[in-house]
Parts: C-alpha cells; sequence; structure tokens
C-alpha cells in the first residue's frame, strides 16, 4: 500500500448501515457506514463467490453478503467462522466529516 489518500465523499453523503461504492484502478471498493458513524472500505467482492459486499446488510461492525449470508468483520475483511477468506481492507481516515481511503 503507498498510502495515497484519495477523498471518497463527506460522511453524510454514505448511508448509515450502508454503503457506497468507488471504482478505482485496484476494482471497487465498498466504504461502509456504521450506526455510529464508523467508516470502513473493503474490496466489494465477497472472498466467498464475489458478491458485492457493497449490497449487504450492515450490522454493528460486520457485513453480511447478500449472494450466500456470510459475515465479514469490517475492521478486518475477515470471514466470521466457520467460514474462511478474507476480503481486502483499505485504511480509511475522516478528517472535518470528509471521508478518505488510502490506496
Amino acid at each position: 500500500m503507498n498510502n495515497e489518500w484519495i477523498y471518497i465523499a463527506a460522511l453524510d453523503e454514505i448511508p448509515r448501515q450502508g454503503a457506497r461504492v468507488i471504482e478505482t484502478g485496484h476494482g471497487d471498493i465498498a466504504v461502509f457506514r456504521t450506526l455510529s458513524d464508523q467508516v470502513f472500505a473493503l474490496r466489494d467482492h465477497c472472498p466467498h463467490q464475489g458478491g458485492p459486499l457493497s449490497q449487504g446488510i450492515v450490522h454493528g461492525e460486520k457485513v453480511t453478503c447478500p449472494l450466500h449470508n456470510w459475515v465479514i468483520e469490517l475492521n478486518s475483511g475477515v470471514a466470521v467462522a466457520p467460514d474462511e477468506g478474507c476480503a481486502q481492507r483499505y485504511a480509511v481516515k475522516v478528517e472535518h466529516m470528509q471521508v478518505f481511503v488510502a490506496l
């Protein structure tokens, strides 16, 4: 990771318990916002069968894939046991209500 910070959106433009997708040269990245305004970014690709995590259900600090209900930890990208796998995670920072992702 080269830590190039890319502006994504104002925090309020990402729905609580939802996601926003950004297209990058690294593939689509899903930027999630929790109910408590924590922000996480994962590759928008479930490690199971590639489902779009951005269309999943955000609950706590997890997202459930819409295809086969795999649950992924937002802070690490790791699938919750008994499932195994990992979605690529990206560093996120929020400054003055503006969201940035490191690519």
